[in-house]
């Protein structure tokens, strides 16, 4: 039976950054990808952006992989000539009350080591960005945009420089723990085949959850997913703004907003919105719209419209069921489920892009130990 140092179940963006690291280390690494190409799961229907690590609780993960890892990947994006931009993000308070609480995310963000947030004033926003109204705002200079798909290839060409490899079309049926590893049965394009792995990674996205469970791990090991989509929308026209405009974040925590942000080519799109489903459904309804024109003419009230049509959505991996706190990452090793040599990696939402090379360090330290 062939056997490899490690096995990284998916190939979005996490998955990658994890064989990449695993494979860099000197690991001989297998990423297994059910689809057919890498990446076509969360890591392709999302916002694109570079977080500064403004929202997140102090000492959480999310705060912490998220400041470390924006550092990680403006350095590899510029090393590995990566498409991104450190355009800057407006933190938009349309009302007094959303004023103040630009302090208290202010204070988050100070908390978790991002300190060069700037206020601006009414008539300082609208100097900046003519077609938005607002009280006052945050400017965070160190939020960007990326594609995501650039990065995935960067990715998957140094795990291949460093001799591991990449099977798409490959599902997982199951994964036993056995003496010093893992015998994993895959089937690809209907040929079954067998091999064994010393360490095993579960990235798998809105799948980690299954695949633990092949493990046969207890239901306290493996936390509950809640499918929770975003719809986006697109802007028919030239931009109105040259940043990324966001307003001040959902009281609920589900979501950051309807947001309007800029991808590499200039497309402007608004979203995601906070929508809970039952089962994976990636379809942009018309029903969504006016929501959507609620929420964005709040800070962009001259939008007309008719320049909105339906984009595309994604399906966050959320770990809290609707009206429950926000959840952290969940990086569980050995020392969570006493299987050795195993991570599972769960609720990987935003800002899983961001942190994407800090989770794979994390993974590789943990698999170290």
């Amino acid at each position: 039976m062939e056997q490899v140092d490690a096995c990284v179940v998916g190939a979005g963006v996490i998955g990658l950054a994890v064989g990449r690291a695993l494979a860099q280390s000197g690991m001989d690494v297998i990423v297994l990808e059910q689809g057919p190409r890498i990446g076509e799961g969360i890591s392709s229907r999302n916002s694109e952006v570079i977080h500064a690590g403004i929202y997140y609780p102090a000492g959480s993960l999310k705060a912490a992989l998220c400041v470390r890892g924006k550092q990680r990947l403006y350095q590899y994006c510029q090393s590995h000539s990566v498409a991104h931009a450190r355009i800057g993000k407006l933190i938009v308070a349309t009302n007094n009350e959303d004023e103040s609480q630009l302090a208290v995310i202010e204070q988050k963000a100070i908390a978790n080591g991002v300190t060069d947030l700037k206020w601006l004033s009414a008539s300082e926003l609208k100097k900046l960005e003519p077609s938005l109204q607002g009280v006052a705002a945050l400017m965070s200079p160190s939020t960007g945009i990326i594609s995501a798909h650039e990065l995935m290839l960067s990715f998957q060409g140094d795990i291949e420089s460093a001799a591991g490899s990449i099977a798409l079309a490959t599902r997982v049926k199951n994964i036993t723990p056995v003496d010093s590893g893992f015998e994993v049965v895959c089937d690809s394009e209907g040929d079954e085949f067998t091999f064994k792995a010393k360490r095993l990674v579960n990235a798998a996205g809105l799948s980690a959850q299954a695949i633990a469970h092949t493990l046969s791990l207890s239901e306290v090991e493996v936390p509950q997913l809640h499918y929770c989509k975003g719809n986006y929308f697109t802007y028919q026209g030239k931009s109105p703004f040259s940043r990324l405009i966001y307003p001040v974040p959902e009281a609920s925590g589900a979501g950051l907003g309807v947001h309007a942000t800029l991808d590499m080519g200039g497309q402007l799109k608004f979203g995601p919105d906070v929508e809970y489903i039952l089962d994976e459904d990636y379809e942009v309804t018309d029903d969504r719209i006016e929501s959507h024109i609620e929420a964005i003419r709040r800070y962009f009230p001259d939008l007309e419209r008719e320049r909105l049509v339906p984009g595309y959505a994604g399906i966050r991996p959320k770990l809290q069921a609707p009206g429950e706190p926000p959840a952290d990452f969940v990086i569980q090793g050995p020392e969570s489920h006493g299987v050795s040599g195993l991570v599972n990696l769960f609720g990987i939402e935003s800002p899983g892009l961001t942190s994407s090379m800090a989770i794979a360090e994390t993974v590789l330290d943990r698999l170290q130990a």
